[in-house]
């Protein structure tokens, strides 16, 4: 999987740039339901950011319900069918 380059300057924080590709690839089946996400320390290296960075960048992933953290076990990408529909009004 090439590197997507995380630009310092950009208009959005490193956090959400990282966010939304991570994002980007759950949505399009790169990383699939159930399947473990990279460690913060692979995707650190992989985005060329801190960790505290990856960090946040899976808080808003946990946020969005795309994925989930098992304490001792990992992060995982969250099953879409799991996810409850938002109530009308």
């Amino acid at each position: 999987m090439a590197a997507r380059e995380i630009d310092p300057r950009g208009a959005k924080p490193p956090f959400r740039q990282v966010a939304a590709i991570l994002a980007a690839e759950i949505k399009a089946g790169k990383l699939a339901p159930g399947s473990p996400v990279p460690s913060e320390a692979n995707l650190s290296e992989r985005f060329g950011v801190a960790r505290n960075t990856v960090r946040a960048a899976l808080g808003v992933l946990r946020d969005d319900g795309l994925v989930h953290t098992v304490p001792s076990r990992g992060t995982y990408v969250s099953d879409p069918s799991d996810q409850a529909e938002p109530e009308d009004g």
